[in-house]
């Protein structure tokens, strides 16, 4: 019979980390981020360590919890975003940073997960993200202390192709919106994201669940073979989804979501509407 891979919280989940360690990390924005697990993770004081992530949270929430108490060494993104503290933190030489295009990321973690060392793709050919010279880490004065070398570039009919390495870590960190006591999981929509693939590229797979339940094999997104630890959310935890960036409006007539949506067009009885210059 398939063991229980439950435990009772997620401080106990992490009991093992250690300074030093490597984490993937789903979520997407603020969007699926493993909230409960980041803050555990902040709790146990591990320092630095290493993360592989879309994006690393936002000032004081998600990975950027992390980022402001000074834990985090390394991070694989694709992006900075409006992180003015791990822009502040690249910039002043405290923190290694590999920005590398998103649907390589993406790759380089599916890759790792599935034994894969290496690929190659044209995303990045004749940028310096294929030619070297992107910064990874700054100089306390603002210059360059380390930048990135070269990758391996061939020809495939006729194209350039980069080489992307696979990317596996120590631990990853996820969110699902259902699992099952064998690790099997399933996302919610766009929270899916990075989650699935942050998983595969873990040694160990730690997944906080909103809800544990009995899933149909047939809904699976992520099976529990990638899994080691299941940490059930109370009600309180996973209803607890902070928004990025929260706009509100008054609600719009028909009228008015045509104006916004729909070419102005002009016209007279019985001629063809053409779009107004």
């Amino acid at each position: 019979m398939p063991r229980d891979k439950v435990v009772a919280t997620a401080a106990e989940a992490l009991a093992d980390v250690r300074d030093g360690a490597s984490f993937a990390v789903g979520g997407f924005g603020l969007s699926g981020i493993p909230n409960v697990l980041i803050r555990a993770l902040h709790d146990t004081g591990v320092t630095g360590i290493s993360v592989v992530s879309n994006n690393c949270g936002v000032d004081g929430g998600g990975l950027g919890v992390l980022l402001a108490a000074g834990r985090i060494a390394r991070v694989t993104a694709s992006y900075i975003g409006d992180n003015k503290e791990f822009a502040r933190q690249y910039l002043a030489g405290a923190l290694e940073v590999e920005l590398t295009p998103q649907g390589s990321l993406a790759e380089r973690l599916r890759a790792g997960g599935a034994g894969i060392p290496a690929f190659y793709t044209p995303a990045g050919v004749g940028t310096p993200v294929a030619e070297g010279g992107l910064p990874l880490r700054h100089n306390p004065d603002g210059s360059v202390a380390l930048a990135s070398p070269p990758k391996e570039v061939r020809e495939f009919g006729g194209r350039p192709y980069v080489l992307e390495h696979g990317i596996t870590t120590d631990f990853a960190l996820v969110r699902a919106a259902r699992g099952d006591r064998h690790g099997n999981l399933v996302f919610a929509k766009a929270a899916r994201n990075f989650n699935p693939l942050a998983a595969m590229a873990g040694r160990v797979t730690i997944a906080e669940v909103e809800e544990l339940a009995e899933l149909d094999p047939d809904e699976v997104h992520l099976p529990g073979v990638f899994v080691r630890r299941v940490v059930v959310l109370t009600p309180e935890q996973a209803a607890d989804k902070a928004v990025e960036r929260r706009t509100t409006s008054e609600p719009r007539t028909p009228r008015e979501r045509r104006a916004t949506s729909e070419p102005r067009t002009t016209s007279e009885p019985g001629t063809r509407s053409e779009p107004a210059s």
